[in-house]
């Protein structure tokens, strides 16, 4: 009996050394896993504190470069404005009158000048406006200049006026011609900037979106690794 007792007193040693050196495993391993779950919980903490540092640098960055476009469309409207106050002005103000220069075909000997005289190109160019002056040159034919009172009225004539069907003229401005407005750029300066918002918004709210899964991802290794410990 004694030799039994110390057997079995031996064996029951044995097992629970063998189950102490699980426990310690099974602790080790608990350990080594929740110090992996920190190290990670907290490298997705860094990178998420590192996204988030750098949507604000993009909202931050976004912002200026919206003021400064709208910044640089403000001058650029003013600008025009500016233009289109003196062109407006100049009918009246302005000591430049509007001059075109008239063409048209004529030989050297044709008396009748091409079928244009005084008369007949003060009838073409008077329904336009009011015509300050008419000059039909002498020494070279088939070319005149003309004065008109206001800007208007020149425009029309070089868009409109065509002559005789049989000889036409060619009207080109010789003095005054206004300047256009550029407002398709402007239009297409206000697209871009309105686009490049648009990118910018895209931007942000596709980086949001990803830390908002990367955070359901992390939330979802936590309870698991939790299940698993239990």
């Amino acid at each position: 009996m004694p030799d039994d007792l110390r057997k079995r007193k031996l064996v029951a040693e044995e097992r629970n050394k063998k189950l102490d050196s699980k426990r310690k495993k099974i602790k080790l391993d608990l350990e080594t896993r929740e110090q992996q779950a920190e190290a990670h919980k907290q490298d997705e903490a860094q990178m998420t504190r590192t996204l988030e540092e750098e949507i604000a640098r993009l909202r931050e960055e976004g912002s200026r470069q919206l003021e400064e476009e709208q910044r640089l469309i403000r001058e650029q409207i003013k600008k025009e404005r500016d233009a289109l106050s003196q062109q407006s002005g100049g009918d009246r103000c302005s000591s430049v009158t509007p001059k075109l220069k008239l063409k048209w075909k004529c030989r050297k000997d044709d008396e009748a000048n091409g079928g244009y005289s005084h008369d007949n190109l003060m009838r073409l160019l008077q329904k336009y406006g009011d015509v300050l002056n008419l000059i039909v040159s002498s020494k070279k034919r088939g070319s005149a200049v003309v004065e008109f009172a206001t800007v208007r009225a020149a425009e029309l004539a070089v868009t409109n006026e065509s002559g005789l069907s049989g000889n036409p003229l060619k009207i080109s401005w010789l003095e005054g011609e206004p300047i256009i407005a550029p407002q398709m750029d402007q239009f297409m300066s206000a697209q871009s900037s309105l686009t490049k918002e648009r990118d910018y918004e895209s931007i942000v709210m596709m980086k949001m979106r990803q830390a908002a899964e990367r955070q359901k991802i992390i939330e979802q290794m936590q309870r698991e690794d939790e299940e698993e410990e239990t």
